[in-house]
């Protein structure tokens, strides 16, 4: 069952049938050299990683698997984690190599935001990214964040932006309504 519809792409929570994709994704050092995680190693590695996510059961949302909604290609993964040490909410990302630069990015990041908003009522969602990631950290300026603070963690700079629910419920209505149409 797909939680966010678009008009290009579909998300929905992670499934063992997944776990090929998401190897492939997380195996990819092109993918993964942005992120601060260690490269999959092997499938059962990516099947562990999907029996052993709590995020759905545990707070009631988390990351989604994107598709193309016209071919059901997998595309990556996109949506929010409650981190409680932080008590924040984190907007993530992270795409095929060969999909980068498409808009995938920003689209389900504006649709995951606008559930996180209006759906479930959080106050403020952050996102992070490394500064050499110049494409991510451009994702997150055009869903309307705005830079808060950075440090340094293993070696990187490290930036977070964020948007409050006022803010985003003050944006132009018509970005939230062309990507958001039919969603629920």
């Amino acid at each position: 069952m797909y939680l966010i519809n678009t008009p290009r792409l579909q998300l929905r929570e992670f499934c063992i049938n997944d776990a090929e994709n998401i190897f492939i994704l997380n195996s990819d050092p092109e993918v993964t050299r942005f992120t601060g995680d260690k490269e999959f190693k092997s499938l059962a590695e990516s099947k562990n990683f999907i029996k052993t996510y709590t995020h759905y059961r545990k707070y009631g949302f988390g990351r989604w698997n994107v598709e193309l909604k016209s071919t059901s290609e997998y595309l990556g993964w996109c949506g929010l984690k409650y981190i409680p040490r932080l008590k924040e909410v984190d907007l993530g990302y992270r795409f095929m190599y060969k999909h980068w630069g498409k808009g995938y990015a920003t689209e389900s990041s504006i649709a995951c935001l606008n559930y996180g908003f209006c759906q479930l009522g959080f106050e403020k969602i952050v996102g992070r990214a490394m500064k050499v990631n110049s494409a991510s950290i451009n994702v997150l300026k055009k869903v309307g964040m705005c830079f808060e603070k950075s440090w340094v963690e293993n070696g990187n700079i490290i930036e977070q932006y964020s948007i409050s629910n006022d803010k985003w419920q003050q944006a132009d209505p018509f970005q939230h309504i062309s990507i958001h149409q039919n969603q629920f």
